[in-house]
C-alpha cells in the first residue's frame, strides 16, 4: 500500500472492516497504541490522536491514500491521557475542517493543556514527557465539541454516539458505531496486546493508570456497554477484539482481583513496591494460565510500563478511599 521509506510506510495499517483502518501510532514499541481512521461516504474521522511525534505519519498516510485532509470531519479522543490526546493540537492544525470531539470533563484540558503537562510530568518526569509526547499544542475553543452522554454526531450517511464511561477515568467516553456494531473503547475495555494472543483468544489486562480508577463505576460502565450487544471492541491498546462477552467477564474478574490485592496491601510499609510485585505476579500467572509461552524477558517488555502505572494508580485509589 505504501512506498518503502515514506513516513506512512513506517506505520502498520490494518483494514478492520466497515470502512475502519487501525493505525499503529508507534508509541514506545510496535502494537502498543493505535488510532483509527473511519471513512464513511465523503467524511473521515480519526478516533484518538496519539502523540505529537506520530502526527506527521498520520498526515502522510492520508496523503498516500489519496484522502484529502479537508475531508476529516472529526478528531475524536476518548479521554485526555496524553497517549490518546497529546497529538490532538498538532493534528488539528493540519485538518482545516475538523472539529475536536472530547468528553465535557476533558475539553478545558485540551484548550489549555498546561495541567495535563504538569500531571504527566509528576508521573513520568518533565524530560520523559518531552521525549514521549513532544509538543502538546493548545486548541481554539471554537473548534472543540464537548460531547455529552448520549450525543450523536453525523458521519457520512450514519452517526457516532458518545457514551459516558467512567471507571478508568472520569473524562472518558466510548464511541458507539452502529454501522459496525462496535465501540471505540479507549481504555475502558482494558488492554489486550496481540503478543499475548493464544489459542484461547485475546488476553485482557486491567488499566488503573493514575488518577481516577473507580471499580464500582467501571462495573456499571461495562453493564452499559454490554447492553448494546456489541460485536466488536476497538481498543486503543491494541486493535479490534471480537470475543466481547468473554473478555468483559475477564475484565470484571481482573478489576475484582486488583481491588483485593490493593486492599490487602493498603497498610504495607513499602506499599508501591509491594503493589507492583503483587500485580506483576498476578499478571504473569494469568497470562501463563491463558496459554502464553512468551519468554519471561519478552513478557516483561510487553507488560512492564502498564504494570508500573497500574501500581501507581492503585496507590492513588487507596489514598482516595482512605480520605473518604
Amino acid at each position: 500500500m505504501n512506498e518503502p521509506g515514506t513516513l506512512a510506510s513506517r506505520l502498520s495499517v490494518t483494514d478492520v472492516g466497515h470502512g475502519i483502518r487501525c493505525i499503529d501510532t508507534l508509541q514506545e514499541r510496535p502494537k502498543m497504541a493505535c488510532c483509527y481512521l473511519i471513512e464513511r461516504g465523503a467524511d473521515l474521522a480519526f478516533i484518538e490522536a496519539g502523540t505529537a511525534p506520530g502526527v506527521p505519519r498520520l498526515l502522510a498516510l492520508l496523503d498516500e491514500l489519496g484522502l484529502a485532509r479537508e475531508r476529516v470531519r472529526y478528531v475524536i479522543v476518548t479521554h485526555v491521557h496524553l497517549d490518546h490526546a497529546g497529538g490532538a493540537g498538532l493534528l488539528m492544525r493540519e485538518l482545516p475542517n475538523a472539529k475536536l470531539v472530547v468528553h465535557p470533563r476533558g475539553a478545558r484540558h485540551l484548550i489549555d493543556p498546561s495541567k495535563l503537562i504538569a500531571g504527566a510530568s509528576a508521573v513520568y518526569g518533565p524530560e520523559a514527557v518531552r521525549r514521549m509526547y513532544g509538543e502538546i499544542a493548545p486548541l481554539p475553543e471554537a473548534r472543540v465539541i464537548a460531547a455529552a452522554d448520549g450525543q450523536r454526531l453525523p458521519l457520512g450517511d450514519g452517526e457516532l454516539e458518545f457514551v459516558d464511561s467512567p471507571g478508568h477515568a472520569r473524562h472518558h467516553f466510548c464511541v458507539w458505531d452502529a454501522a459496525s456494531r462496535g465501540f471505540f473503547t479507549g481504555d475502558t475495555f482494558g488492554l489486550s496486546y496481540r503478543e499475548l494472543d493464544t489459542a484461547a483468544g485475546p488476553f485482557m489486562l486491567v488499566t488503573t493508570t493514575p488518577v481516577q480508577f473507580d471499580p464500582d463505576a467501571w462495573r456499571q460502565t461495562l453493564d452499559r456497554l454490554m447492553s448494546y450487544a456489541p460485536r466488536h471492541m476497538y481498543l486503543t491498546h491494541y486493535g479490534r477484539v471480537d470475543e466481547v462477552a468473554r473478555m468483559a467477564e475477564d475484565l470484571r474478574r481482573g478489576i475484582a482481583r486488583y481491588e483485593l490485592i490493593a486492599t490487602e496491601l493498603a497498610g504495607a510499609q513499602d506499599r508501591r513496591a509491594q503493589l507492583l510485585r503483587a500485580i506483576s505476579a498476578d499478571a504473569v500467572s494469568a497470562v501463563r494460565a491463558h496459554g502464553c509461552t512468551l519468554p519471561d524477558a519478552e513478557l516483561q517488555a510487553v507488560l512492564a510500563t502498564d504494570l508500573e502505572l497500574n501500581a501507581q494508580g492503585l496507590g492513588v485509589w487507596l489514598d482516595q478511599c482512605a480520605a473518604h
